[in-house]
Parts: C-alpha cells; structure tokens; sequence
C-alpha cells in the first residue's frame, strides 16, 4: 500500500503537463474549501474550479475496476464508501459555487485538458 501514491500519480502529471502546455497555471493538491477535509488533485482557484483525477481501483471505473480476490467485503465497502464520498464532495463544492470535473486515470489528457479550457471559458 505504500507504493500509491496521494499525489502526483502518473495520470496527474499528464494532466498537469498538457494543461501547462496550454498556458495554463493551477494550484496542485489543494482543498478548495478549507473547512472541507478533501483535496483536489489540481484547482484554479480564481475560477473556483476543482479537478479530482479518480484512480480506476480506487473509484470504481465501470470499465476497468476489478474486484479484489483476497479481503472482497472490506475492498468492495472501501470502493462504495470512496464513491459516495465523490458524490458528496462534488455536492458540497458545487453548494458552494465551485465547478467540479471528474475524470478517470484512463482518459486521454488532452480529452480532458479540452474540458478544462471549456470549464475556464478559454478559447
């Protein structure tokens, strides 16, 4: 377990090269709220918007999670309890008038870089 990494996961640094190649300056691992015990992967503050890149494992990807074979009761809650967290989390940002994007660890970059750009308002 000590080997997964919190931040900074190969997916992340993808992510944060092809948005920084297009200009763009972002905070890393931040919380976007402070009361709020979550931090986002990459946050544009000013913009109050919260990119979280969800581990297919760790959040259930419906394409590419595999059940745990050993220890499946606890694995299975653990990836439940990961996803209703997501939900409110993306709740409570939005509550507060945060944009929030989503993606997988297997989604193109520059797919999700677009979605950024658009979320920003940038042309």
């Amino acid at each position: 377990m000590r080997a997964n990494r919190g931040k900074d996961t190969a997916p992340e640094l993808r992510l944060r090269s092809e948005l920084y190649a297009r200009g763009l300056r972002y905070r890393v691992s931040v919380r976007p709220l402070r009361a709020l015990r979550r931090t986002a992967d990459i946050v544009f503050p000013k913009a109050r918007l919260a990119i979280f890149v969800d581990g297919c494992f760790w959040h259930g990807c419906e394409k590419h999670h595999r059940p745990a074979k050993k220890n499946s009761e606890f694995w299975r809650n653990k990836i439940t309890d990961n996803r209703k967290r997501d939900i409110e989390t993306n709740q409570l940002l939005t509550a507060e008038g945060w944009m929030v994007i989503r993606c997988w660890e297997h989604e193109d970059p520059k797919t999700v870089a677009d979605r950024v750009v658009t979320a920003l308002g940038h042309s």
